[in-house]
């Protein structure tokens, strides 16, 4: 990056000179924010020659430990890779220290200077440039659920619910869109909205969701599927930031509670053409939308068994998958149906659109968006046809058909030709291995539950 470049640095410590220290962030393979902490003094340079963090931070599983079969440790000799600022993504982080500290995304570089074959913005990257390449530009809004949990833990040790900070109460009920709730954590709401201001994060609407303690933020739409991506991950740090300074815990774990709702990421996706134009918008208002919009849902649900790795990447993930808490379970499309896992929202015609409901709120934003550009090319290059709406209740009507198993999920992406080449043999012969290894662990620990059930009575 020439010295030229730096002018962002210099501009931004100009506009804040209570700023000093900045954090410099890599989101890893499970959206986990990582790096180094640099003074005020160090900015500029980090802009002109980079940092280097190791290779193996795309190696690392969610406790932080490099998992070696991915062949990003040792076998390499541990070795660094230079980090270069990303532009646009340096801004305050008012919730830390005062608003004495600041943030800086960067991009992992191999040695030629290229993208990092294992950095999942990369890959979000190169299907964009296939996209494009058939004159396509995606436009995309993010909306992700999660839960404010209290920090004082329940009976045995569990978690709960936040009281309310207007009453005293703990969240008892669902009060599903209850604008009295949002009056109650208004002041943890309010943070939230100005500190996404002034970071220049587009806040959309938020909302109360169907659980104690539980609500949705939604990021308005946009072209830029990368600002997009960065801002989700971004929204996650700021409102975790947010919850700690009021007190309580803010969680995007797929399923907290065994008997409540879990927490879901659903994507909101339109195409537009080299002119500019809604290439799912029908031009006689048909609420299905065009030949276009249907293909892409064709290639969607034809890719979502193979999929589930990346929509539901840990242990945990699966828990949210059961029966009567909203979360699709079969590969299903409708028009303006919530029990779909493809729902074409109602709304003009100029704004048709899908939105795939099937993630949870743990996937890696940058990985379940170029799966779900991968499943659109897909439907599109094959100019598939997908089956027939549905209407009414899709939870009646189709039986669970999508893997809640975290290895058979693993299977079904390494087996899936049009994912790997969609997303390269390469990166997910690093994704495998991480995830992998990280269920071994997994399986290596006995639950309380086990506990309760087996341990006298077999």
């Amino acid at each position: 990056m020439s010295s030229d470049a730096a002018a962002e640095a210099r501009a931004f410590l100009a506009r804040h000179p209570e700023v000093d220290a900045i954090d410099l962030l890599i989101s890893d393979l499970n959206g986990v924010l990582r790096g180094k902490r640099i003074g005020r003094e160090s900015l500029e340079k980090a802009y002109t020659q980079g940092i280097n963090l190791p290779a193996s931070v795309y190696a690392l599983d969610i406790l932080g430990n490099t998992i070696e079969e991915t062949g990003l440790g040792l076998a390499i000799g541990d070795g660094d890779r230079v980090c270069r600022p990303l532009p646009g993504t340096l801004m305050p982080t008012p919730w830390r220290r005062g608003g004495r500290q600041a943030q800086l995304l960067m991009a992992m570089e191999e040695a030629d200077g290229t993208p990092f074959f294992a950095e999942p913005r990369r890959v979000l990257a190169r299907r964009l440039e296939r996209l494009a390449a058939r004159g396509l530009t995606p436009v995309v809004a993010v909306e992700m659920e999660f839960y404010l949990v209290d920090r004082e833990r329940g009976e045995r040790g569990m978690i709960q619910p936040p009281c309310s900070p207007a009453t005293g109460e703990r969240a008892s009920q669902s009060q599903l869109y209850s604008v009295t709730e949002l009056d109650e954590y208004a002041a943890f709401l309010g943070e939230v909205q100005a500190a996404a201001e002034v970071q220049g994060l587009p806040l959309d609407t938020m909302l109360k969701e169907c659980a104690p303690g539980q609500f949705e933020i939604t990021l308005r739409h946009g072209a830029d599927v990368l600002a997009a991506c960065d801002a989700a991950v971004l929204l996650k740090r700021l409102i975790k930031g947010v919850a700690q300074n009021h007190g309580v815990e803010a969680t995007f774990m797929a399923k907290p509670y065994g008997l409540e709702a879990g927490n879901g990421t659903h994507v909101h996706v339109s195409l537009l053409d080299a002119a500019g134009d809604n290439v799912f918008a029908a031009e006689a208002g048909d609420p299905l939308g065009t030949p276009a919009l249907k293909q892409a849902i064709a290639g969607l649900l034809d890719l979502m068994p193979a999929s589930m790795a990346l929509f539901a990447p840990n242990l945990n993930s699966f828990r949210r998958f059961q029966p009567g808490l909203y979360v699709p379970m079969a590969p299903t499309w409708g028009f303006d149906n919530r029990s779909v896992a493809v729902r074409i929202p109602s709304g003009p015609n100029a704004a048709r659109r899908l939105e795939h409901r099937v993630a949870g709120a743990d996937a890696n934003p940058y990985l379940l968006m170029a799966a779900l550009l991968a499943g659109i090319e897909h439907g599109l290059a094959g100019e598939l046809s997908p089956p027939a709406p549905v209407t009414g209740n899709a939870y009646e009507q189709f039986p669970p058909s999508l893997t809640n198993s975290w290895c058979q999920a693993l299977d079904l992406l390494e087996a899936s030709e049009p994912l790997n080449a969609a997303l390269g043999e390469d990166f997910l012969g690093v994704f495998l291995a991480n995830r992998r290894a990280e269920r071994d662990q997994a399986m290596q620990h006995v639950s309380r539950l086990e506990h309760d059930w087996y341990l006298r009575h077999v």
